[in-house]
């Protein structure tokens, strides 16, 4: 695996916006264009296309915000369905952690998940994120990794 992230440019947005995921997942995150709107109109949000080699296999955005906790987050992380279960997610999630520790330079960095959602929990837990007790203005259960 050669995981890369690429800007979302017009070559490839039509693309990024047609990754999917299974039925169960929908409800989990916002749809890639609806990601794609906010981070317009939210100049703290950053978007990347994730790669393996040349194929487009993924979508993250992250960005550094103050409320709830202060500190970068990884905001919005989806795997395509058909590359599900073949170890993309951990290796995506990792080189992500690695880019946004770089342009950062903060010592945590912060997502949320709904609860429901065992099989991101269990990925963000594989990889150093723990629960703080705290949960976003949606309702979901904040993690931090510690650099």
């Amino acid at each position: 695996m050669e995981i890369h992230f690429e800007k979302i440019t017009p070559k490839n947005q039509k693309e990024v916006e047609s990754l999917s995921l299974f039925p169960e997942q929908v409800s989990f995150i916002e749809s890639v264009s609806d990601c794609l709107k906010e981070a317009e109109e939210i100049s703290e949000w950053k978007t990347v296309a994730i790669y393996d080699k040349n194929q487009l296999i993924g979508f993250a955005m992250y960005g550094y915000f103050t409320l709830p906790e202060e500190g970068p987050w990884l905001d919005r992380f989806l795997i395509d369905k058909k590359y599900q279960k073949k170890g993309y997610g951990k290796i995506a999630v990792l080189a992500l952690m690695q880019q946004i520790i770089k342009e950062y330079h903060y010592k945590k960095i912060y997502l949320s998940v709904y609860d429901v959602n065992a099989v991101a929990i269990h990925l963000y837990q594989s990889v150093g994120f723990c629960f703080n007790g705290n949960y976003d203005t949606k309702g979901e259960k904040i993690m931090v990794y510690h650099v």
